[in-house]
């Protein structure tokens, strides 16, 4: 057993609490991991939906980790004590998707990433053994130390600063990887943007690592709309205009790829509308419904991804060697909070005052 402190949610109304818990003993395919630091993400935040809490609370959230293994079980192959690793996503690796490279689409991956053990179990109590949620994503590194397996952690050079790499297991992932893995973005190609938080700015980076001839942004906060010309986009468009997809194309007869990262029902119309005979718009973090004319998809796609249709443990190690070659400049989006102020990183992250928290144990 290892006693650590854990930021806490008990319920989807009231704030985290720091708590002292308990975790372990570790399975064989289990790692005790000391994290580092932690990207806050919008899916750790929808768990304050009560739809969502109802069955997860009291939970250790967090799912964005980054640390140094502590401890290993005896079927631990991938990594041993003193490595630093990032922590991604669980999957099975064994199902048909995992086995043809597409483990974001593992047939157990709600199973595995929605807070407990595909048993049912936890690995984790408060001092007064009530049992807490903490298998988020496999990980729930909202922590001072977390456990991880065998398979979502990618083991990185040890000059590689893990209070920044944090994020790059979910929401960088997932936003450049739609561009690179998903949609194959190609020199010359175009893409519009829907939304400039962290997802949508790491897909402006992958489109200029790609080569788009042009990088639409779309948003309602000027300032993100401003980091996103720095990062390349060659055009913004401010998200309350008039007639959305109209001012996306800009006369033009459609764009190539458009990328919803908003999930909000008007705003991924207007992506599907902005597409050219050929085009496909991916949507990622929807919950309201897409109402669209089928007419409106001839010669068209539409699909939804998840984690960027990525292999972490192939796509992380790129990502990095993109940051090295100052290509992927993910310190530009990101603020970092000690563990206590989780609260106030939500907060900032809600108003919009800070794109990426990364929480600092």
């Amino acid at each position: 057993m290892t006693t650590t402190t854990a930021a806490v949610l008990r319920s989807h109304d009231t704030p985290f609490t720091l708590e002292k818990v308990e975790l372990g003993p570790l399975r064989p395919d289990e790692l005790l991991v000391r994290i580092v630091g932690a990207g806050m993400c919008h899916t750790d935040l929808a768990i304050r939906d009560p739809f969502y809490s109802q069955t997860l609370v009291p939970a250790i959230l967090g799912h964005e980790g980054a640390g140094i293994v502590e401890a290993v079980g005896p079927s631990v192959t991938s990594a041993v004590p003193g490595d630093h690793v990032l922590i991604s996503f669980e999957y099975c690796g064994h199902c048909d998707s995992c086995l043809h490279g597409r483990p974001s689409y593992c047939a157990e991956f709600w199973v595995r990433n929605g807070g407990r053990r595909v048993d049912g179990t936890t690995a984790a109590e408060s001092t007064s053994g009530e049992p807490l949620t903490n298998r988020f994503f496999g990980q729930s590194s909202f922590a001072e130390h977390c456990i991880a397996t065998d398979r979502n952690i990618v083991v990185v050079d040890k000059d590689v600063p893990l209070e920044l790499f944090g994020p790059l297991g979910c929401g960088f992932q997932t936003g450049a990887g739609t561009v690179l893995n998903e949609m194959k973005l190609r020199a010359g190609q175009t893409i519009a943007i829907f939304g400039a938080g962290a997802v949508g700015l790491s897909a402006v980076m992958a489109a200029v690592i790609a080569g788009a001839s042009e990088i639409v942004v779309v948003d309602l906060n000027q300032d993100r709309l401003d980091i996103a010309r720095d990062l390349g986009a060659t055009r913004v468009v401010h998200g309350a205009t008039d007639d959305l997809a109209s001012a996306v194309t800009a006369g033009s007869a459609g764009i190539d790829y458009s990328f919803d990262t908003t999930g909000i029902a008007t705003v991924m119309l207007a992506a599907v509308q902005s597409l050219a005979i050929g085009g496909a718009c991916v949507l990622v973090g929807a919950t309201q419904e897409l109402n669209v004319s089928p007419m409106a998809l001839a010669g068209r796609t539409v699909t939804y991804v998840l984690e960027g249709s990525s292999v972490p443990r192939s796509f992380i190690p790129r990502l990095i060697d993109y940051w090295r070659q100052g290509r992927f400049p993910i310190e530009k989006l990101t603020r970092t909070y000690p563990l206590s102020e989780i609260n106030q990183a939500e907060a900032d992250s809600h108003s919009g005052v800070t794109i990426k928290p990364i929480l600092v144990p």
